[in-house]
């Protein structure tokens, strides 16, 4: 996976987070991109300390964060309209697409788009 782009699904940024080594190394030497849907996911978890919350900001601070536009709006109505897929889901896989990069997840359920560019992660 050692590649330049790679947008990264919330399952991803917690694996990362919590120190799995297997995650970091697919990951080395790329850039992450975030979706918005996984920063608001990450900061919005009830239970996290400071000491969390600390850590998750600077993570999000050292990826590229992509906000939602019309093209990304028209790719999430084209995956909703022909896929089972929550919104937060449609968003992030919309987003895939919108970049034209890679998306690193371990929900099978992005299995169902065929035209996303899918790593799909497997414990």
């Amino acid at each position: 996976m050692n590649g330049p782009n790679i947008l990264i699904d919330t399952n991803i940024a917690l694996y990362l987070l919590s120190g799995n080594s297997t995650i970091a190394e697919i990951l080395n030497g790329s850039t992450i991109y975030i979706s918005f849907i996984t920063q608001l996911e990450l900061l919005g978890y009830k239970e996290i300390n400071s000491n969390e919350h600390q850590k998750i900001k600077q993570f999000i601070h050292d990826c590229i964060i992509v906000d939602i536009n019309e093209e990304i709006k028209k790719h999430t109505i084209a995956i909703k309209q022909k896929h089972k897929l929550k919104l937060p889901d449609s968003i992030v896989a919309a987003t895939s697409l919108f970049l034209d990069i890679p998306l690193l997840t371990a929900d099978k359920e992005f299995a169902k788009i065929s035209s996303l560019n899918l790593a799909l992660y497997k414990e």
